[in-house]
């Protein structure tokens, strides 16, 4: 983590109006890893805890939230709950206390990353409008049709690749009935093709109610070898499913991109091009 950019975020942060307060382990290392499994898991219980915590903001993605869902008491944050951000590797976090507590926590901006480099004008009005607002949501549209049709569920997903992590685990809920949603960063096109075979071979493709596909971001073919593209993948993939898709969802590693509400209930219409946020996350 670069501390100038958490340092920014955290100025952003108090400029809009509210009080931070770190953790005490904020700033440690252990490798590739922000401090030791114990110590990250013990202060996400802390700030669930802490009455003086209304909000918790994961300081960035990375790697290692697997390592922490042994550790965590989940009966702590069920009896505490609160707004939660993050993405990328905190989906398997996020995941798994959708499993343990059926509690909403948001997929949205960091303050390590856009909050700390300037978080574009879009990113940071849907993100507000999200967590702080009581009111109605506005529709999330520009969504393209791969399978059209109308359905609702639970907003289920995140990165492609944590969700795979989760497979086989008592920490991955049960997809059935939810409208899934996919991204990931950085990897090849036949790496997302077996990650998105595994969730079809591991039957949670055929649970879901729909599906949307995020920003597959610097996912292109390293080599000069032949390829298929991701649109391909998708089709192949998905071809066999009778249920509303949409790609072109404004989420995941991009600037630009909306803050999704992960367990809340949702109304998707692949056809007409958008999703609507049935209640507002936040009570």
């Amino acid at each position: 983590m670069k501390p100038d950019r958490l340092s920014r975020g955290i100025k952003y942060i108090e400029k809009c109006g509210y009080k931070v307060k770190l953790g005490s382990h904020v700033r440690d290392v252990y490798g590739y890893l922000a401090g030791s499994d114990k110590d990250r898991a013990g202060e996400i219980d802390k700030m669930f805890i802490d009455k003086e915590v209304h909000a918790i903001f994961c300081t960035r993605g990375g790697y290692g939230t697997p390592r922490l869902l042994e550790l965590i008491n989940f009966e702590t944050l069920k009896s505490h709950p609160k707004i939660f951000v993050g993405f990328s590797d905190i989906t398997a976090l996020q995941l798994a206390i959708f499993q343990a507590t059926q509690l909403v926590t948001f997929s949205g901006p960091m303050p390590a990353v856009e909050m700390g480099r300037g978080i574009d004008a879009f990113t940071e009005q849907h993100f507000w409008n999200m967590i702080a607002s009581s009111g109605p949501i506005q529709a999330l549209s520009g969504l393209r049709c791969i399978k059209p049709g109308v359905t609702s569920g639970r907003l289920l997903g995140g990165n492609l690749s944590m969700i795979c992590s989760l497979i086989g685990t008592p920490y991955l809920p049960d997809f059935q009935d939810t409208i899934l949603f996919l991204e990931d960063v950085g990897e090849e096109l036949y790496r997302i093709d077996r990650k998105l075979m595994q969730l079809k071979l591991a039957g949670i493709l055929q649970k879901v109610r729909g599906i949307l596909i995020g920003q597959f971001t610097i996912c292109e073919p390293k080599s000069v070898n032949p390829s298929l593209s991701l649109e391909q993948i998708l089709h192949d993939i998905f071809f066999d499913l009778n249920i509303p898709i949409a790609e072109g969802l404004k989420y995941g590693h991009i600037d630009v991109k909306y803050t999704l509400p992960l367990g809340a209930e949702v109304y998707l219409d692949a056809k007409e091009g958008y999703l609507q946020i049935n209640d507002s996350p936040v009570t």
